[in-house]
């Protein structure tokens, strides 16, 4: 089925099963990046293990970050916890946390219980800054719940005078508001390529984010959002309250050689390093086609192939011209489960650019992008598990799980941005291609 390029909605008067999650959950992964806090969940224990799996999302240490959780029962939830809630304050003052994040599931907030209220009024009896973040559930998905977080933590812990500027420094937002499962290898990518370019990073936003680096946020020449679903909000407020200018603004992420050329140029431009950027490029190239040339590639198994996009806009909007130009396929579907304010059009100048006409589904759910697959039948997907198993009576061979969820462990970080990430990209894609042709009978029997 042929596209017209246009981005079609999903449609919102059903219920189908969600690739993200909610706000609590995103304001839980931001909050959690900061090193040393300690996260207050005002709600019931099941919400609680929302905050559990943002921990690991963060790779956060528990040897210095705390989680609570006031676990609401039914009486709270009918008639109000701010009595529990206050109590949890107090008991949290023998931990020895500097900054405690309160945050609220759906129950709390529907009754009425009032987070900034109650904090004001402990903030006097404990020894450690505490900072309301609503979240309920209902307000929005996991992104929306990171820019409520992220604007809560710049309003609280950034200074009005913020000092005099850090020369040729940056401050980076949202990193892990990406699909990527092992996204702190796309944030030393960047850390490195700044490193060699001269600059510094005045804080990242958020991720082994120290308290006291809130205090250099406001001295930073510029900042990087490193998401496309997250994180514009937070530089749109440092640009109107500290000018702060935002970078790379408008261009995919750096996946690909034509995506990370650009990137590299605009941010070479920036920091007045453009020789380091042309040598950076120039290796990075180099080794990739060498890399390429030499473990081989199957080049002709993906050549004009019908392929399929089912990801974040994080990662999905750079996969597009990555597959077109450098993989040489042709995208048939684009299904961008998430993404934040500016990113359709983004999607829609890259597919201009290219000359291709895809069919495009903008919020994706589950049960729309099976049922886009399912019209379109590519014959390659890139994707997560989900699309492996949505896609096993369609006649679909190849799925190549790339976002999260994946069903692997990785104990080291895979960047997909920059070159090293390329070769991460296509090693993945390489290993799926061939798992196709491995048998699914069992040809052995226990002997126990």
């Amino acid at each position: 089925m042929e596209g017209t390029g246009k981005a079609e909605q999903a449609d919102r008067s059903r219920c189908h099963d969600p690739y993200l999650r909610c706000a609590l959950y995103g304001a839980a992964q931001a909050a959690l990046g900061v090193t040393g806090c300690c996260v207050l969940s005002h709600s019931p224990q099941g919400c609680f293990q929302l905050v559990d799996s943002a921990f690991g999302w963060q790779d956060a240490d528990y040897t210095e970050t705390l989680t609570l959780c006031t676990k609401l029962c039914e009486d709270e939830i009918v008639h109000g916890g701010e009595d529990v809630l206050a109590r949890t304050i107090l008991e949290a003052q023998g931990l020895g946390a500097p900054i405690m994040f309160v945050l609220t599931a759906c129950g709390p907030e529907i009754v009425g219980d009032d987070i900034v209220a109650v904090s004001e009024e402990m903030s006097s009896q404990v020894d450690f800054q505490i900072v309301p973040i609503q979240s309920a559930g209902f307000r929005g998905d996991q992104n929306w719940g990171t820019d409520v977080a992220l604007e809560a933590m710049l309003k609280a812990l950034v200074p009005a005078d913020g000092g005099p500027r850090i020369p040729r420094s940056v401050c980076l937002i949202a990193p892990h508001a990406n699909a990527n499962p092992t996204w702190m290898g796309d944030l030393v990518w960047v850390e490195d390529v700044l490193a060699r370019m001269g600059a510094s990073v005045t804080a990242t936003l958020t991720h082994d984010t120290a308290l006291e680096d809130f205090a250099r946020v406001a001295q930073a020449e510029g900042s990087i959002v490193l998401s496309h679903d997250a994180g514009d909000k937070a530089a749109q407020y440092l640009a109107e309250n500290h000018g702060i200018a935002q970078w790379c603004r408008g261009l995919p992420l750096p996946i690909g050689f034509t995506n990370t050329r650009n990137w590299l140029r605009e941010l070479g431009e920036r920091l007045g390093a453009e020789g380091q950027a042309r040598e950076i490029i120039a290796e990075g190239e180099n080794r990739v086609v060498k890399a390429c040339r030499r473990k081989g590639l199957e080049q002709s198994a993906m050549h004009r192939a019908p392929a399929a996009i089912v990801a974040d806009a994080t990662v999905g909007i750079p996969l597009v011209r990555f597959i077109t130009e450098d993989l040489e396929m042709i995208p048939r579907l684009v299904c961008l489960r998430s993404g934040q304010d500016g990113t359709p059009e983004m999607l829609e100048r890259e597919l201009a650019a290219l000359g291709v006409a895809p069919q495009v589904l903008l919020d994706a759910d589950v049960y729309g992008a099976r049922t886009a697959l399912e019209e379109v039948r590519p014959e390659m997907v890139l994707g997560s598990n989900i699309e492996r198993h949505a896609v096993q009576e369609m006649g679909i061979p190849y799925v190549f799980r790339l976002v999260n969820p994946i069903s692997r462990f990785r104990m080291t970080d895979r960047a997909y941005l920059g070159y090293t990430g390329m070769l991460n990209l296509i090693e993945t894609m390489q290993n799926d291609w061939l798992d196709r042709y491995r048998s699914k009978r069992r040809r052995y029997e226990a002997r126990w």
